[in-house]
């Protein structure tokens, strides 16, 4: 199984693999330019030529003028990426198929997948006509919201796309029984068959089987070019690739045909399958005697025959790719001390967790959002960040807690996050700023050590404030916050082959954890098992070799030798993890600030550009109840949201709500839509009930005294 890079998380750093991108310079060098999103193994795919293009590509990879001719990049790999802004394009109306994978630069199982496809899409070059193999990096900010309208869940993710497609779709899934290169291939095959006659690519030949009538009578024509016949067994791929792999040659057809028909394969002396027979254009015909009876074999022979030649083929147009290497901002390497925890790698990886891997499902609902409740309980309990992030999660906390629904749509949530509401003092980074987490490329290391470091800083900190989860349904359970982490990675976690892992390690011991300090050397024992089984993995970030840790530089008592083999002393390393995570060993610099509601970066010296930075944490946790009619006056929103967009919900209670009692909930989200929250409209019942009792005494006491006031007329008397 392929090693996966999501879960080295490391804290001293994650794995890489090697290729055309560069990327941060480390300390002494030069900064270098990311080049193209990870992908590599050593080559550059190849970039969209520009739209309505005839040239080839001049070794600076623009067009020039001249005999229209097919040109790679200098890297000569023969991938497509695609991007934002060319997807669509690519992929709506085209006249060839496609089979896309959706990848991550964060996951260490695509970055060990990344040979394999990259090595099919060299294997199919000659296919391009007929299907083409593209590559999306859902890990790039600007791919993040195609992906999301792909519906793009786990990297990597394989989506097959017909030709001619009119309008949007989310393309077929792959239905392998495993992802090797020559099986991905055959179901590519099978994928082109399932074409319609009217929507099948017209460089793509029939790959049915020929009859043996229709055999028999190729004998008869007289043709100006070679006919190749593949017979075969019902089961084998080796005709229909051979097919394929000879669209782009002309002065030769190839057509295939089963072992059915044992007389006819007597006649002609065929003895084993596969087998090929050739016609010559003089008439003349004979078994080609292979000494390997494979698919390279054939294929190899048939185009090196006299007067067959690859065609002159026009470039397929593409929409305009962006010059990468022009546009992609250059990353200045940050200077940072590995002793320290850098609260920027925290928040950035709250940002990506809530902003992007979040997004990936559109709606959370039961297990998944149950996970998702617990996880934002224990971070706005324990987390110890910045008072308006910590006030973020409060407020998500408390308005998760307040819905009475099952699912609740992730746009709601997200709505909360950006603060569409406009709560005063919370706040959280929208961009990446990776400190001790940085890689020397940009897709090495990043979020999987940040999500590393997030969980062993909330393991530390359920150590040091172990009442600080009191009220919450989550105290007295030492496992708690391991547990909410593997049910994370399970949900939610993008790379799978990284979560199966994980799950496997959890099940293996996280029982036999019972105290809240075994939980945060659980976590740190099985943070060094990784490291040490994908050390030296692709995934490796050669500036940040995988280690156990914490190293002896900068924990010595922490290693010990006992009869000349090395050992942990967990006492000091319980010591250590308090330490090392804990809210006074935290540095912000490089940190993100605010002002007025708008985000302003720090520069790559760590130097604040606002004036009125975001202050630091306090040891109280002020104005929990402050704008807490606003997050309640949210709920309404939400719930209208739940109506509109996903009919019927159900309550907490599990009762189904029927059509009558959704038309008296959306009767109520019409009136409560206009501002007034819940508390609104008690406060209002109670001020009017006051009200009519207050007027009803006054009218009683005054007309009471009224009567007492009344002249009285007297008859004159003498």
């Amino acid at each position: 199984a392929s090693r996966a890079r999501g879960e080295d998380m490391a804290a001293g750093g994650e794995g890489g693999t090697n290729g055309c991108l560069t990327g941060a310079a480390p300390p002494g060098e030069r900064p270098r330019r990311p080049l193209w999103p990870v992908w590599r193994g050593g080559q550059r795919p190849t970039p969209l030529p520009s739209e309505g293009s005839r040239g080839q590509l001049s070794p600076s990879g623009r067009h020039s003028s001249g005999t229209p001719r097919r040109e790679r990049t200098e890297c000569g790999d023969p991938l497509t990426v695609l991007t934002a802004g060319s997807v669509r394009r690519a992929l709506l109306n085209s006249s060839a198929a496609w089979v896309v994978q959706f990848y991550s630069s964060s996951c260490g199982h695509c970055i060990a997948f990344a040979p394999t496809w990259r090595a099919l899409a060299g294997d199919v070059k000659d296919w391009e006509s007929a299907i083409r193999v593209g590559v999306l990096d859902c890990g790039e900010e600007e791919n993040y919201e195609t992906c999301k309208e792909y519906g793009i869940h786990y990297y990597p993710t394989f989506r097959y796309f017909k030709a001619f497609t009119k309008q949007f779709t989310t393309g077929e899934n792959y239905k392998g029984a495993d992802r090797e290169l020559q099986t991905v291939r055959q179901m590519m095959i099978d994928f082109l068959q399932n074409h319609s006659q009217e929507l099948r690519p017209p460089a793509c030949p029939p790959l049915d089987p020929a009859s043996s009538s229709d055999i028999t009578s190729l004998f008869d024509k007289n043709s100006h070019h070679y006919t190749a016949v593949v017979f075969e067994s019902n089961n084998s791929y080796v005709g229909r690739e051979v097919i394929l792999d000879l669209i782009q040659y002309e002065n030769i057809i190839v057509k295939r045909a089963l072992n059915f028909d044992k007389l006819l394969l007597e006649k002609l002396g065929i003895t084993s399958v596969p087998s090929c027979y050739l016609i010559h254009p003089n008439g003349s015909h004979g078994l080609i005697n292979i000494l390997k009876p494979l698919r390279s074999s054939f294929s190899s022979y048939l185009k090196s025959l006299p007067g067959v030649r690859k065609k002159l083929l026009l470039p397929i147009q593409l929409p305009v790719q962006e010059n990468r290497e022009e546009s992609m901002e250059i990353k200045v390497w940050k200077e940072f001390d590995k002793s320290k925890l850098y609260m920027a790698d925290l928040e950035s990886g709250l940002h990506y967790l809530l902003r992007v891997e979040l997004a990936t499902h559109k709606t959370l609902e039961g297990a998944e959002l149950k996970t998702f409740k617990d996880f934002v309980t224990i971070s706005a309990k324990l987390f110890p960040g910045r008072q308006p992030v910590v006030k973020l999660l409060e407020t998500l906390q408390e308005w998760l807690v307040s819905l009475p629904l099952d699912k609740i749509p992730y746009d709601a949530i997200l709505d909360l996050v950006n603060n569409k509401m406009r709560i005063s003092g919370i706040f959280l980074t929208k961009k990446v700023q990776w400190v001790g987490c940085q890689g020397s490329r940009p897709e090495l290391r990043g979020y999987t050590c940040s999500l590393w470091k997030l969980f062993h800083t909330l393991t530390v900190q359920a150590a040091l404030r172990p009442k600080a989860l009191i009220n919450t349904g989550l105290e007295d359970n030492p496992q708690i916050v391991l547990q909410i982490m593997r049910r994370y990675i399970h949900h939610f976690f993008g790379c799978k082959a990284c979560a199966q892992h994980f799950e496997e390690m959890a099940k293996e011991s996280m029982d036999s954890v019972k105290t809240l300090d075994k939980a945060v050397l659980w976590l740190w024992e099985k943070h060094n098992v990784v490291n040490n089984r994908l050390a030296g993995d692709l995934t490796e970030d050669p500036k940040f070799p995988k280690v156990q840790w914490p190293t002896p530089d900068i924990c010595p008592a922490c290693h010990e030798e006992i009869k000349g083999l090395h050992s942990w002393n967990e006492a000091q390393v319980l010591q250590f993890m308090k330490y090392h995570y804990n809210s006074e060993n935290i540095l912000y610099k490089y940190t993100a600030s605010q002002t007025d509601s708008s985000e302003t970066e720090q520069g790559d010296t760590g130097e604040v550009k606002d004036k009125n930075p975001l202050k630091k944490p306090s040891g109280n946790r002020e104005n929990k109840i402050q704008d807490k009619e606003n997050i309640l006056d949210s709920d309404s929103k939400v719930l209208d949201k739940l109506v509109a967009n996903h009919g019927p919900v159900k309550d907490s209670g599990k009762s189904p709500v029927g059509s009558a009692s959704l038309k008296e909930t959306k009767q109520a989200m019409s009136f409560l839509g206009i501002g007034f929250s819940n508390i609104d409209m008690s406060l209002c019942v109670i001020l009017y009930v006051a009200s009519s009792l207050f007027l009803m005494i006054m009218y009683f006491f005054f007309r009471m005294r009224s009567k007492r006031w009344k002249v009285k007329y007297y008859r004159s008397s003498v």
